[in-house]
């Protein structure tokens, strides 16, 4: 079991200072960030609607994917209700039950990407002895040879079955976008899944506690994710931010819609076209925050590189930019 103590811990000892361990860096600290949403109205994380016609949703996803590497998706298709139920089920599981029987799913500190209730997944390279303000419970759940309910919380009862669906949702929404952002740069369906092969996918549910000094510290710390898509849901707290030309953006939720970020692996695919979107998590001092991210890597064997058909297509539009 991992011997780190939980954030949740620390947030209801009612402390009204935090842990020297979890005090950011003067350069990273998110005190100076904007976080007036109406300051950046113009420049909200595009929203793409799956139910138009693919005649405009093709150019709304390359424009979001060149210049963001984020964007909302709504009319997606995954039934409302099960994201509310998930989101329930994972907040009542950090929320709602005894420290005791939640250390009993405790992650193996001795493996890396361990699945279990944890709190130190995401280090900075920079200074590995500053902690995120998190509390996480990662599931394996793809491919199926991986996937283990047993070692899911049985508590709240529906946890198990709602993930077990969750999870399949994602992977058939992710085959959905993968072939839009193909077509979108002009390849075939199924190009960059192709180049993913099987995917293996975690399901991260991540809960930030009530933090007393938000403008020291990160609730998750600036990274990209190292796999091809990630899709996120969040409360309505909000929190998660958006690197965006040199300035960190607010990422106001969007009600039943799912965030998709473009990652490391499907920037190599693109050979530089779609952009990997760099993010963190912020805290707040009042209330606790919730978001599930499903991530999506290719299978461990594949060796990436970019499509053949970008090759020479990016070298042209790069000396035209010269």
């Amino acid at each position: 079991m991992e011997g780190a103590v939980r954030v949740q811990i620390l947030s209801q000892m009612g402390i009204s200072e935090v842990p020297s361990q979890y005090i950011q860096p003067p350069k990273n600290r998110p005190g100076s960030v904007t976080e007036n949403i109406a300051d950046l109205s113009c420049k909200h994380v595009p929203a793409v609607d799956l139910s138009s016609e693919k005649e405009s949703v093709l150019p709304a996803i390359r424009e979001a994917c060149r210049d963001w590497g984020a964007f909302h998706v709504i009319n997606h298709g995954v039934p409302t209700k099960l994201l509310d139920d998930l989101r329930r089920a994972c907040f009542s599981f950090f929320n709602d039950f005894p420290m005791e029987d939640k250390l009993k799913y405790a992650c193996n500190p001795n493996f890396a990407a361990s699945e279990g209730y944890g709190s130190r997944l995401l280090v900075s390279s920079e200074n590995e002895t500053v902690l995120d303000w998190r509390d996480y419970f990662d599931h394996h759940t793809l491919p199926l040879s991986r996937r283990n309910p047993s070692a899911w919380p049985h508590f709240p009862p529906e946890y198990r079955e709602l993930m077990a669906n969750y999870s399949d949702e994602m992977k058939a929404l992710v085959q959905r976008l993968l072939a839009l952002m193909s077509e979108s740069l002009g390849l075939k369906a199924s190009c960059i899944e192709d180049a993913v092969r099987e995917f293996y996918q975690n399901i991260t549910a991540s809960y930030y506690p009530p933090c007393p000094r938000p403008d020291l510290t990160l609730g998750l710390q600036s990274h990209s994710d190292i796999g091809a898509i990630t899709l996120l849901i969040q409360d309505n707290v909000g929190g998660l931010q958006v690197l965006k030309d040199g300035e960190w953006l607010l990422v106001d939720p969007l009600p039943n819609a799912i965030l998709v970020l473009v990652a490391d692996q499907t920037e190599i695919i693109t050979n530089g076209q779609y952009k990997t979107c760099v993010h963190r998590a912020v805290t707040n001092a009042s209330k606790a925050r919730l978001s599930i991210a499903t991530f999506h890597d290719p299978a461990k064997t594949v060796r990436i590189s970019p499509v053949s058909d970008l090759l020479l297509f990016c070298t042209v539009c790069n000396k035209e930019e010269e």
